[in-house]
């Protein structure tokens, strides 16, 4: 049955798990307070994933090999980003291939969103709209429609989302839910199908194999300290080879990334650990940081408070709520 949920966030491991269609991991690269606002809108045979983030991060994204999946900025007027080591603007939309996976370097305050159906679907959909299958490159793809066009998807993407605010339980009404999805469906269609929309840039497959394999180890080792060394060796490659991929494809060398997860993780076990049983040592100490001060240090200018006070936050005060009562934690004019 077509539904809509709208979520809020204060973890940025929550806000990656409830994402859905695709597997993604975000490491956020500013300091900062982390908040994010998803809203999941699923119909008969089209989802809709949107989302808000206060903070710039990197995402690794993979998407499943049974979905057909665009994914666009969601706001005109936003910054542009940085997929795959290329530019992506707004106006632009990714044609992921089949079980493909990309990173995806967000700046802060920033609106994106997801068009997901399986395969099947999208080809009927082509054929009974412009009269032919339509399917997806079979590589990761950039597309640049007219703006006339992106503005309608966009403004459909808007309305549907309104909607899921102001009355969520409108989308169990099957006429409704219906409507909606044939307009977005025919919208994306009509941005896939438009002569000259695909710029034809794809990803450089040696690069990407080497950065699957760097994000296979860190998925390996979910929650265990990872050193440059150990890496370069699992995979095979020099420091700089490594170094100049995570430049291109991160936007940072590998160090900083490594670092960032471990304060991360450290900041997650912090939020999740009972004071009574962990300390703020012992808990920097199992993720690599030897020297307490110079952790701490790091720690508060990283995210603006001590880790002690991290560890002494309430378990409640952290996670994912559904947006009707998260007016507290983030604002809707977010």
């Amino acid at each position: 049955m077509p539904s809509s949920v709208r979520l809020a966030f204060a973890d940025p491991y929550d806000y990656q798990s409830s994402i859905g269609a695709t597997g993604v991991r975000v490491v956020v690269t500013r300091r900062g307070e982390f908040q994010a606002k998803l809203t999941r809108l699923q119909l008969h045979r089209v989802n809709v994933v949107s989302g808000w983030q206060s903070l710039a991060s990197v995402a690794h994204v993979t998407v499943q090999f049974n979905l057909s999946v665009l994914f666009f900025l969601a706001d005109s007027q936003q910054a542009a980003t940085t997929l795959g080591g290329l530019e992506f603007q707004p106006g632009d939309i990714l044609s992921t291939a089949l079980g493909g996976e990309y990173h995806h370097r967000g700046v802060g305050n920033a609106r994106w969103s997801s068009i997901s159906m399986e395969p099947e679907d999208l080809a009927a959909f082509g054929q009974a709209l412009v009269g032919r299958e339509v399917k997806l490159s079979a590589a990761s793809q950039i597309l640049r429609p007219s703006p006339g066009l992106v503005s309608q998807l966009l403004g459909l993407q808007k309305a549907a989302n309104d909607l899921a605010t102001s009355d969520p339980d409108i989308f169990a009404r099957p006429t409704v839910a219906k409507a909606i999805e044939q307009a977005l469906a025919r919208a994306t269609i009509a941005c896939l199908t438009e002569p000259g929309a695909a710029e034809n840039v794809r990803q450089s497959r040696p690069q990407m194999a080497i950065m699957r394999r760097f994000e296979q180890i860190l998925e390996a080792n979910p929650d265990q300290p990872l050193y440059i060394t150990d890496v370069c060796s699992a995979i095979g490659v020099t420091d700089r080879t490594l170094r100049l991929h995570c430049q291109y494809h991160l936007g940072m060398n590998p160090q900083r990334y490594l670092w960032l997860r471990r304060m991360h993780l450290a900041r997650r076990a912090l939020a999740l650990a009972d004071g009574t049983v962990k300390t703020v040592t012992e808990i920097a100490n199992d993720h690599g940081f030897g020297e307490l001060g110079r952790f701490a240090v790091s720690y508060r200018k990283l995210y603006g408070e001590a880790p002690s006070a991290t560890l002494r936050r309430p378990p409640d005060s952290r996670g994912s709520i559904e947006i009707g009562r998260a007016n507290r934690l983030i604002s809707d004019s977010a």
